[in-house]
């Protein structure tokens, strides 16, 4: 198999010497394109790209010169799109361990419209799920007790164990890829692009399998939104600059799709159908307005004209959505929820978080309470095809 492994980089050197390493070392008889983007890196990551592309004919890179980051979000397609040359690719992290024989569970697979993922072990740093195996093997390069790894995977591969879901590393024809539009820059720098994508790419028709035969070690977490506390004592918490990131994302996510991010316990996405949604609020605050303007696609405020202007003025800068026209008061909408913001509790935010779902389920035309919010649905249509592919 002919495959190009997507790896954006920013300051993670070490790690990916280390993936490089282990790509290398057990990738078998496939041909293997490694092609990495350093995102404006000052810890020698150009340096080190230089030197291996001269001795590797198939590493590839290329360079952010900064100094502002890009972001995997927007490095991903440069990679997929103008670095790989490859018919399949795969979004294979810096801080990924390829372990042996990997490779051949992707190959078995890995067909047009289906995307193929490898089973993650990983610290026990996040919740455990069926998805992945949770393994102390070691957070950093230096501490990596390889050997325990391939002891679990010789002992417990699977090759016939196949389930349905999506996550990091995952292999894909770019050709698909490229139908979609690939990662919507909305979300860039990161986070929340890779649920977006995998939404898109279901209601496009491509298939989730994830190979309990192949594995790779993943360290987590060692780019930006890692904050090191105490290195001695590996401790660390989730940076100032992921967080913010985070949130602006997470904003951005449920403005385009109209609920949170949702997926079963193996990954694979749900997908509530997209609704056209009016807020109308009165006795509105702009506290009030930023919580609930991401929910809708059109709101009407009685808050002050001048206070609605710094809002959108303020809030434009963590989106490339134009604010500024979901507040046209004369704009048609198909569903329309009232809110008074004096009696807006926790259950009514809760209530419109699931919106979607509760739309559905009702099914019919017509006016209805739901605790504190008024709904008046004038008609049921659903947007959700309008956004498989990127305009």
């Amino acid at each position: 198999m002919k495959i190009s492994l997507i790896q954006p980089s920013r300051n993670n050197l070490k790690y990916l010497k280390w993936s490089y390493d282990s790509i290398r070392k057990n990738q078998g008889d496939h041909e293997v394109q490694i092609c990495v983007a350093d995102d404006a890196s000052s810890d020698g990551t150009l340096e080190w790209c230089k030197k291996v592309a001269k001795e590797d004919k198939l590493f590839k890179f290329i360079r952010n010169e900064g100094p502002d980051r890009l972001g995997h979000t927007i490095l991903y397609d440069r990679l997929i799109n103008e670095v790989a040359t490859f018919d399949i690719a795969m979004i294979y992290h810096a801080d990924m361990y390829l372990c042996p024989n990997a490779l051949d569970y992707v190959e078995k697979l890995i067909e047009p419209k289906v995307i193929v993922s490898l089973t993650r072990i990983e610290p026990p740093l996040h919740p455990d799920g069926p998805e992945k195996v949770l393994l102390a093997c070691g957070e950093e390069p230096e501490r990596f007790r390889e050997q325990a790894v391939l002891n679990y995977v010789f002992k417990n591969a699977d090759k016939d164990k196949v389930t349905e879901g999506i996550f990091a590393p995952w292999a894909f024809y770019r050709k698909d890829f490229q139908e979609i539009g690939g990662h919507d820059p909305l979300y860039a720098p990161q986070s929340k692009e890779d649920t977006d994508i995998f939404n898109r790419f279901q209601l496009n028709g491509v298939k989730f399998k994830q190979t309990w035969g192949g594995f790779v070690y993943h360290m987590t977490c060692r780019g930006s939104r890692r904050n090191v506390l105490d290195a001695a004592k590996n401790i660390h918490e989730d940076s100032p600059e992921w967080l913010a990131q985070n949130m602006r994302s997470t904003r951005n996510f449920i403005r385009k799709w109209g609920h949170f991010c949702l997926h079963d316990a193996y990954m694979k996405p749900i997908i509530p159908p997209k609704y056209n949604i009016r807020i109308n609020l009165t006795n509105s605050t702009i506290d009030k307005v930023h919580m609930l303007e991401p929910w809708c696609d059109n709101m009407d405020t009685d808050l002050a004209s001048h206070e609605l202007d710094k809002y959108i003025k303020t809030e434009q800068k963590n989106t490339i959505i134009k604010l500024e026209p979901k507040f046209n008061y004369n704009r048609d909408s198909d569903i329309i929820v009232n809110i008074d913001c004096k009696t807006f509790t926790n259950d009514d935010f809760v209530n419109l978080s699931r919106m979607s779902q509760i739309i559905k389920d009702s099914g019919a035309v017509g006016q209805f309470n739901l605790g504190n919010l008024f709904i008046n649905i004038v008609r049921i249509k659903e947007y959700t095809d309008n956004l498989i592919k990127l305009k």
